[in-house]
């Protein structure tokens, strides 16, 4: 027997043994699917009767939650609110129609910005 051939059969000796191994503990204790319960989302926009509700819900939780608007500065003013609004439509490219903005516009500042009963409260 060749230097060649014994080296074979001895890895084939060492190999087989450590597979058969190794299927009988795979089987032994089979992979469990790792379970992952997420808490519910708490960063939701406050509800409102303003269109401009429902329209922030569709246009801007599609990139980010509402933590977004939450943490901009209480007193931002209508322009701010627009200037931001409009910056997501035009350069990100946010697929709403541009109809949308006033009505986003409207809501964000009444119930985040410079309007809102809480701005004034906090200034």
């Amino acid at each position: 027997m060749t230097t060649s051939n014994r080296l074979k059969s001895l890895i084939r000796t060492i190999t087989v043994p450590i597979a058969l191994l190794a299927a009988v503990c795979g089987a032994a204790h089979p992979a469990m699917a790792l379970e992952i319960d997420l808490p519910a989302e708490t960063a939701l926009y406050k509800q409102s009767d303003m269109p401009g509700y429902t329209l922030t819900l569709q246009n801007c939780l599609m990139c980010h939650s509402a933590q977004y608007a939450q943490y901009q500065p209480k007193t931002s003013p209508r322009s701010y609110w627009e200037a931001t609004v409009k910056k997501m439509k035009h350069p990100f490219g946010a697929p709403f129609p541009e109809t949308d903005i006033p009505a986003m516009v409207d809501y964000l500042t009444k119930t985040y910005g410079a309007e809102s009963s809480t701005a004034a409260t906090t200034k």
